[in-house]
């Protein structure tokens, strides 16, 4: 059929089966293209056997059954992935002699046309396809006894029609494929950025949980067993070590603990004012407990929370306040918990705050992570020689 944009360079693909390779350039409409030239070959041999004498039957059947050789020689060469291009010129050539001589048979063209469309790519499709129209043109013109121009310009019509259908069809599955690329491509680059965040979260993660359970432990026992060092052999030395063997034991349980599910042992069945007073009393042994409010369950991950933050709180009232009072206030609002620990120790500047480094540091910036990350509020308010206050609010949904 005749060509309407022809490429730049002709290309022959040796092997490509009709319309499945190419990322199904039509669907796999090869099985029907076969199945309707099948049918449109046998209708067209009835038809023309039917309407011709004996005689002239000789050289068309010859003609038709040397296309439809040609044809299957074809069809099986693709099915076996076989370069099979070359043997498309013959069946063209064979086709054109068969529907100039019995324009019976025009209707076969089109199984023929997207046989050519899908043999060959680039202006060489175009050529194949015009010829085919072109030849089917002639045929039915002949059959009018040239008298009928729209048997001639009806099939170079059509040709064109198809044509353009054809490479719209081409088109839109070539840019429907650069687009699954592309949307692949951002979901492999999205899939490592979750994962690479994931990993940077989870770092973070397992480092506050080092820092309020194994750090802070080791820290106090370093402080306890050096004030016992010191009164050695006196009586408060033996009240030191006792501590500090207590204090060991209690961060040797959070550290299989950490290994296995990063979980306070012994903190999580018990009511939430009770898991407090027992973070708190680990660090700071008089500390004091008040709540607000109504009792109820929070979530999971709030209740971890403000374990954490009371841990680390009070592991900073030991190592760095010198305080005589510590209260720990637990609030129950409708939609949210509050926690409060105020300290009247040395307190601190909280602007001139040391940043995190291999010394320490990392406390209070755990604690505002927490907090930050469960949509809560935190802050802390200190001066130095008038204690400090940590406070921290975290929301709880109505059904929880």
């Amino acid at each position: 059929m005749p060509p309407s944009a022809p490429a730049a360079s002709p290309e022959i693909l040796p092997a490509r089966p009709p319309a499945t390779q190419g990322s199904g350039r039509l669907g796999r409409i090869d099985a029907a293209v076969h199945v309707g030239f099948a049918v449109l070959m046998v209708a067209s041999v009835v038809r023309y056997v039917m309407r011709h004498s004996p005689h002239d039957n000789l050289l068309v059947l010859g003609l038709a059954a040397a296309a439809c050789a040609l044809y299957a020689v074809i069809a099986v060469l693709a099915q076996r992935r076989r370069p099979w291009a070359v043997w498309m010129f013959v069946l063209v050539a064979a086709w054109a002699l068969l529907v100039i001589s019995a324009p019976s048979f025009a209707w076969c063209s089109f199984a023929l046309f997207f046989l050519c469309r899908t043999a060959f790519t680039g202006a060489v499709a175009y050529i194949a396809a015009g010829a085919t129209a072109a030849a089917t043109a002639v045929g039915l013109f002949r059959l009018s006894d040239a008298t009928d121009l729209a048997m001639l310009l009806g099939p170079l019509a059509v040709g064109v029609l198809l044509t353009l259908i054809y490479d719209r069809i081409e088109h839109d599955a070539a840019e429907q494929r650069r687009l699954h690329a592309e949307v692949s491509l951002a979901q492999g680059q999205l899939a490592a950025s979750e994962r690479r965040a994931g990993t940077i979260a989870e770092r973070e993660r397992v480092s506050r949980e080092i820092h309020d359970t194994v750090t802070q432990g080791l820290a106090s026992s370093l402080l306890l067993l050096e004030a016992a060092n010191r009164a050695w052999p006196g009586p408060g030395s033996r009240q030191d070590l006792r501590q500090a063997s207590e204090l060991l034991r209690r961060n040797l349980s959070d550290t299989r603990s950490l290994v296995h599910e990063l979980a306070s042992p012994g903190l999580d069945a018990s009511p939430l004012p009770d898991a407090l007073r027992q973070a708190a009393s680990q660090y700071v042994p008089d500390a004091r407990l008040m709540v607000t409010g109504e009792p109820r369950p929070v979530p999971a991950e709030v209740r971890h929370a403000l374990l954490r933050v009371v841990q680390s709180a009070a592991a900073n009232i030991k190592l760095h306040a010198a305080a005589a009072h510590t209260t720990v206030t637990l609030g129950f609002l409708p939609d949210a918990v509050t926690l409060d620990i105020y300290d009247d120790g040395a307190g601190f500047d909280p602007a001139a705050a040391a940043p995190p480094s291999d010394a320490g540091g990392y406390g209070l910036r755990a604690m505002r992570q927490r907090v930050e990350q469960l949509g809560g509020a935190f802050s802390v308010e200190s001066t130095p020689g008038e204690g400090t206050i940590v406070a921290a609010q975290l929301p709880v949904r109505g059904e929880e």
